[in-house]
């Protein structure tokens, strides 16, 4: 199936899906029965465990870290860390902010902040499940602790230089699971997950099922290696998804400055000698597009980003870091003049394009790349054509790019496969190795020097 065939095909089921089912993903808070004042809560079945999910490290950071995980029934989540593998030392933190906990009978998402940079740490989640029946009427009734103690090594300018990027996986759960298996054997610090982990989600259901319960051998697969996450145009359509950060959450406000609150998915972490930075390419239309009906604004967002980035590469940590290396969804350049670069008003359409969509982000490369090019970024790895392909750095583009594989299973096309791209840096040098999925092997490999000052 090409990439225009699949994405026909998962419209058509998003547009089967139940009025009934978009309702449910509008809140994730219980909702009052009309005149009785009493929530309208799921039964909870006998027996079925209340912790639902293993739990998942996200937003991999050099101070902090998100650990979400599934519950059943109505519950109050926390997790215990500490940096003794007993957790003698253990300090309990509840979800939910200041002025209340979370109740929740889907997900629960605590952040831990004030960690110490390249400083592995000792967790375990727990629940406790709650009867509500009101504001002043509602009372915990059991509590449940998974027996397993789970790890996790914060970044750093200390911690290894190790790294995988995964994208356009698609609730593809053959592609997926070979992805993860790849990433177990390799071990990296962390994953970036580059974009496309959905279709058009519209249930907080479906989120859960991509991201807390895959459908794959190893349930745990986040649980102890931290991810980071640049959405793709897909994560951003459905009606739950344009709240994504009901199940993988945005950084807390205090880890961000205040001009960027709403920048939640953006990162710059220092991660050894290299420094990584998150972007949002947003929609692979343009806002202008009548398919979107003035419901985007990825113009505005993809400026503000430019101005984070601005200040992202003056942090020091940053800034010295000996390896510079970009992530976002849609490419920054392409070399075929058929590609639709994405700012072809007002519909997107024009003969002399193959595509009435981005192939690649014209506009982000024009707000970005000088920023990057002055830092002297080195490489920069997208997603979202479905098909790996590696551009050099030219004289022109100082920068190389890798655009990874998507869920194809074609050896027939050149690039139709599934990636892992891995990066390490080991023998003073940043080394890439993109591992093909479809045939088990390493289809090519690629070295990076050191940023001249």
């Amino acid at each position: 199936m090409d990439r225009r065939e699949f994405l026909k095909a998962s419209a058509l089921v998003s547009a089967a899906l139940a009025t009934s089912d978009i309702a449910q993903a509008i809140d994730l808070t219980p909702t009052l029965s009309q005149g009785k004042g009493e929530p309208n809560l799921p039964a909870a079945e006998e027996g079925k465990r209340l912790l639902a999910s293993a739990p998942m490290l996200q937003n991999y950071a050099e101070t902090s870290i998100g650990i979400a995980f599934a519950v059943s029934d109505m519950a109050n989540g926390y997790v215990i860390y500490g940096e003794k593998p007993d957790l003698s030392d253990g300090r309990k933190v509840m979800c939910g902010g200041f002025r209340t906990t979370e109740i929740s009978d889907r997900i629960i998402q605590v952040r831990l902040t004030g960690l110490r940079p390249s400083t592995t740490y000792y967790y375990r989640i727990g629940a406790d499940r709650i009867a509500y029946k009101g504001g002043y009427n509602m009372k915990v009734t059991g509590n449940e602790e998974d027996s397993h103690t789970y790890r996790f090594t914060t970044a750093g300018a200390n911690s290894r230089a190790h790294f995988c990027v995964i994208n356009d996986t698609h609730v593809k759960w053959e592609q997926f699971g070979r992805a993860i298996e790849k990433i177990a054997q390799v071990s990296p610090s962390c994953v970036i997950w580059n974009g496309d982990a959905s279709n058009v989600e519209e249930t907080i259901e479906a989120q859960t099922r991509i991201f807390l319960t895959p459908e794959i051998a190893r349930k745990d697969y986040a649980s102890q290696v931290p991810y980071l996450f640049c959405p793709g145009n897909h994560d951003l359509r459905g009606w739950a998804n344009r709240h994504l950060e009901r199940v993988w959450m945005y950084r807390q406000p205090e880890e961000r400055s205040s001009r960027y609150w709403d920048l939640g998915r953006n990162f710059a972490v220092r991660m050894g000698e290299v420094a990584m930075i998150g972007l949002d390419t947003g929609e692979d239309k343009l806002d202008t597009n009548p398919k979107l009906a003035g419901l985007f604004n990825s113009k505005a967002y993809r400026e503000a980003q430019t101005e984070w980035l601005r200040d992202a590469l003056r942090q020091p940590e940053i800034a010295k870091a000996p390896y510079l290396v970009a992530f976002c969804h849609i490419p920054l350049f392409d070399p075929d003049p058929k590609r639709n670069p994405g700012d072809v008003s007002p519909d997107d359409t024009a003969p002399q394009y193959d595509t009435d969509y981005a192939m690649w982000q014209r506009t982000c490369a024009q707000l970005w790349a000088p920023l990057l090019e002055k830092a002297r970024c080195q490489l920069v790895i997208t997603a979202h054509q479905h098909r790996f392909r590696y551009d050099e750095a030219t004289a022109k583009r100082p920068w190389a790019q890798i655009v990874g594989g998507g869920t194809n299973m074609d050896a027939s096309i050149k690039g139709r496969y599934p990636t892992v791209i891995e990066g390490e840096v080991r023998d003073g040098q940043l080394h890439i190795t993109i591992h093909n999925l479809l045939f088990g092997e390493v289809q090519q490999t690629m070295s990076f020097s050191r940023r001249k000052k």
